[in-house]
């Protein structure tokens, strides 16, 4: 599912709280719901009820006036970096405001950057220019076992998109991450450099063609190399043919000779068994950024391995 803003794997705070907000205004807090602990090591003893009962009152103002300053900002739902405890979260649910709570550092910014908030770090810094602002918060649940998440959408800043997925077990949702993954790279390539290249082993016969003919022209033992490069390429066309179930073989061979008559480069193996085996007509195709750091690397790899001269063996020398 593709969601026009920001999930999150959290749910709101109380049970109770509202769990579709229209409009939302966004308080983004990295301050705790909680009173303020003194720095240094200290012992309180309590010895009456009257000191306890202005213990808890002292307590209760904290979390009171951290509510109010929330509310008197106009936000309409709070997202908190830290945890709160019970008392908090029920003077939250009593002051209409609903809340998240544990939203890791990453995510409070990037629901800053969508909804256009500030990250508050103090409650007195709390002012309404520095909330976000969301066309609409709500609370999803799904599965059996009613997972919740919180979707929030509407957001100002329309970039911030999020690709929802869910699967049957982990290994389904990590193959469907790859292939986003691999999808969105291709249109990257394409955005950096958008000229293509023909797939089906096309693009490499048809350099392979090319590189033989070069090596024809050149002079001493290069030529040597050139044509074991221009036979290394080839190599893909034959593993594509051999996957594809045809015969790799008659396939190559097939491509290459109609390359040569008709001097179209994007003749390449027929994989679909179709017939057609012109990589042009039959819309398949690759970015030449990928091409070219698929032959880049390969190369690479190989001259790594001709710079070994020798292989040292455990207790050879001894």
């Amino acid at each position: 599912m593709l969601v026009q803003g920001i999930i999150l794997d959290k749910d709101i705070s109380h049970p109770q709280m509202a769990k579709h907000i229209k409009d939302a205004k966004i308080a983004i807090l990295t301050c705790p719901f909680e009173p303020p602990k003194p720095k240094s090591k200290h012992k309180l003893d309590v010895t009456s009820v009257e000191d306890y009962n202005k213990l808890a009152q002292i307590e209760q103002d904290y979390f009171t006036r951290m509510v109010k300053q929330v509310k008197d900002s106009g936000a309409t739902l709070v997202i908190c970096q830290w945890g709160f405890d019970d008392e908090a979260n029920h003077l939250l649910y009593q002051a209409d405001l609903p809340a998240v709570r544990w939203v890791g550092g990453v995510e409070i910014e990037l629901i800053a950057i969508a909804t256009g908030g500030r990250i508050v770090p103090r409650f007195e810094e709390l002012t309404a220019e520095k909330l976000g602002t969301a066309g609409e918060v709500k609370e999803i649940e799904f599965g059996t076992v009613h997972d919740r998440m919180l979707v929030i959408q509407g957001c100002p800043n329309t970039r911030a998109v999020t690709v929802f997925v869910r699967g049957g077990n982990k290994m389904i949702v990590d193959e469907a991450k790859r292939s986003l993954h691999d999808a969105m790279c291709v249109v990257r390539n394409l955005i950096t450099d958008n000229r293509i290249v023909y797939g089906g082993g096309s693009a490499e016969i048809a350099c392979g063609l090319k590189i033989a003919k070069a090596a024809d022209e050149c002079l001493g033992v290069e030529q040597y190399a050139l044509r074991a490069f221009s036979d290394a390429l080839e190599a893909v066309p034959v593993a594509l043919a051999a996957n594809a179930g045809v015969d790799a073989v008659e396939a190559l061979s097939h491509a290459r000779s109609e390359q040569v008559k008709t001097g179209v480069p994007s003749i390449g193996v027929d994989c679909n068994q179709s017939a057609v085996s012109d990589m042009k007509q039959a819309q398949v195709f690759e970015t030449l950024k990928g091409k070219q750091q698929q032959l880049q690397l390969a190369t690479q790899v190989v001259k790594m391995i001709l710079k070994i001269d020798d292989v040292i063996k455990p207790g050879e020398y001894q």
